[in-house]
């Protein structure tokens, strides 16, 4: 199993042209799930782990690996199914969410494939704000279920969101006009909203790149000028119909849009980020989440577009 990512470096090639690859797995039934190889280092047998008191059952152990220390999941718990008793045999996805490692137990590793986000839709209808999932896709006419894993980590191990006081007194933005934020998870959305409510920022969400590109096109239709209706855009990268970074090349090439100040806010880590950023003209690339951090880096931004406009 262990060469099943050889090559993944050039794998994420494809970021930046609409496509990404899915590492398909299992986990208590047959059903197919899917994660994004550019967020997978390794897939390995699950090794020894060693038990964590009073954490969150979710967290079978924590593992030694190369020198660091990461926590272990059972991923098919975290969704609601009966935990695994033997781990022996499973495998552990070793994957980089949102500036950490971490292990996900799955019972098998199916294969990997070559997709196309057109070709990665949202959820059907009323799975409700309890699903897990962020989207859904075909393979060989099977559905493949792909995993907000960003929620799963916010239930286990919590997150922060509020800003710290220092920042929100210092950070007065005045009567600017809306963000639009477009992200396909409900916790990446709640913690970006809620830090703009902070700062007394108005927001429009939308749950894709499509979307986004819609309402952008539409807001063109009705005013010369789009500085007056939004100050900036903060778009994830991976989501269903279209990706961030194909979002931000759509942007730059329409007369109306180019001038938009772009954020593209990421559990994606890597270098590799920064170079896809400046190839398809973002302003700047934020990793998930960190709400000072947030906070900051949008204060910063507003400054930068209110100094641009006053030019």
């Amino acid at each position: 199993m262990a060469g099943v990512l050889d090559g993944v470096d050039k794998r994420t090639q494809l970021v930046g042209e609409n496509r990404l690859e899915l590492l398909l797995f299992r986990l208590a039934t047959e059903q197919l799930y899917g994660i994004n190889v550019f967020k997978v280092q390794e897939v390995i047998r699950c090794p020894p782990l060693t038990r964590v008191p009073n954490s969150n059952p979710v967290v079978r152990g924590i593992a030694s690996m190369r020198g660091k220390t990461i926590p272990v999941y059972d991923l098919g718990m975290a969704l609601g199914y009966t935990p695994m008793d033997d781990i022996s045999n499973a495998f552990v996805v070793i994957a980089d969410y949102n500036r950490t490692l971490q292990g996900y137990i799955v019972n098998g590793v199916d294969r990997i494939v070559n997709m196309n986000w057109e070709e990665i839709l949202p959820p059907p209808r009323g799975s409700g704000n309890s699903s897990y999932l962020t989207a859904v896709t075909r393979v060989d006419k099977r559905l493949v279920e792909i995993l907000d894993v960003e929620k799963i980590l916010a239930e286990v191990v919590g997150t922060v969101s509020e800003v710290s006081d220092e920042i929100i007194e210092n950070g007065n933005v005045g009567d600017i006009p809306k963000i639009l934020v477009a992200d396909d998870s409900s916790v990446a959305r709640r913690q970006i909203t809620r830090t703009l409510d902070q700062l007394g920022i108005e927001s429009v969400v939308v749950k894709d790149g499509l979307e986004a590109l819609q309402y952008l096109q539409e807001l063109s239709k009705q005013h010369d000028d789009l500085s007056t209706e939004l100050t900036m855009v903060i778009s994830d990268v991976e989501m269903p119909n279209m990706d961030g970074y194909t979002l931000t090349t759509e942007i730059r090439k329409d007369s109306h849009m180019k001038d938009l100040y772009v954020i593209l806010h990421t559990s994606l880590s890597g270098v590799f980020n920064q170079a896809l950023v400046e190839k398809v003209g973002a302003d700047k690339f934020m990793p998930k989440f960190n709400a000072d951090e947030f906070a900051e880096t949008i204060l910063e931004a507003v400054k930068t577009v209110k100094a641009s406009k006053a030019a």
